[in-house]
């Protein structure tokens, strides 16, 4: 490998907001939060989605309409009686 031409790759705590789940993985994005895990300061990178609460992956669907969207496209487009 060609010296200093490649970014720092390092532990990372990846945080799931959605569920709380936490795992150790090796990553080159960091944060300024930090935790310390087995007397290492360990960058906390927190993600808004991962496998444990994709509706894909855990087999629930659910539906984000802040704006009324999903309900204007159904009664426009929806069945007609």
């Amino acid at each position: 490998m060609k010296a200093g031409i490649h970014p720092d790759y390092h532990k990372v705590l990846f945080v799931d907001t959605a569920t709380g789940h936490e795992w150790l993985s090796r990553s080159t994005k960091s944060s300024s939060e930090t935790r310390e895990i087995d007397g290492e300061q360990v960058p906390v990178v927190k993600l808004e989605i991962s496998a444990h609460s994709h509706p894909f992956w855990t087999g629930t669907m659910r539906e984000l309409d802040s704006d009324g969207k999903i309900d204007r496209f159904r009664r426009r487009y929806g069945k007609k009686k």
